[in-house]
């Protein structure tokens, strides 16, 4: 009845919350292939091909690498410490959106089982309740049955968002690390900019 209701609704959340992250966690939104291989070889692209392409890339920010390389190249000639503190600031905010929906992972985690042991319990007391003396043991035991689906459906529910909290877990903290390895490499060459820039010309001037 209502608790089954309940543990239907959980379900549609737990779905929609498991498939909201499998979209925003794609390596696209995320950390492009592409791009990663750029900034990768920064300063390499740059001293051959010049700053301009990538640094267009950065601005327009389609992926979070995107976003705070941008920050790191607006830190340009700053020291590494100063730059790393300014992109950790952005990065701190990216995690957070790439956290976005585990909250909902984690409730439908916690009470979907608790919901089917409601709904079991309050069957069994319906079940017991209505017993009548002559009842027989099939009679009890398709009532009991009955009362157990919440607890199954309940687990049902569960144990899929368990595994998918699981992956999706795992998958932002690899994210954020490989984040982590580009942007220190970028800062490196961000903080030796001004004698790069006596060769040849890695950034364009700041405005």
């Amino acid at each position: 009845g209502m608790f089954m209701l309940l543990l239907a609704f959980t379900s549609v959340a737990g779905l929609t919350a498991i498939t909201f992250k499998f979209l925003s966690l794609t390596r696209q939104r995320v950390i492009p292939d592409d791009l990663e291989k750029k900034v990768d070889r920064f300063e390499e692209i740059v001293a051959t091909k010049g700053a301009e392409p990538l640094l267009a890339e950065f601005e327009r920010g389609d992926s979070a690498l995107a976003r705070l390389c941008a920050i790191a190249v607006g830190q340009r000639g700053r020291s590494q410490s100063e730059i790393a503190e300014a992109v950790q600031a952005s990065a701190r905010q990216e995690i957070v959106h790439l956290q976005a929906g585990m909250t909902v992972i984690d409730v439908v985690i916690a009470v979907a089982p608790l919901l089917g042991l409601l709904g079991t319990a309050s069957g069994l007391v319906v079940v017991f309740s209505g017993l009548e003396a002559e009842a027989d043991r099939v009679t009890i035991a398709l009532g009991i049955g009955r009362a157990l689906k919440t607890t199954i459906v309940g687990l049902a529910i569960a144990v899929p968002a368990i595994i998918a909290h699981g992956f999706f877990q795992r998958r932002i903290e690899t994210l954020a690390a490989r984040l982590e390895v580009l942007l220190t490499k970028l800062a490196h060459v961000c903080e030796r900019t001004t004698s790069l820039n006596s060769g040849h010309a890695v950034f364009p001037p700041k405005s």
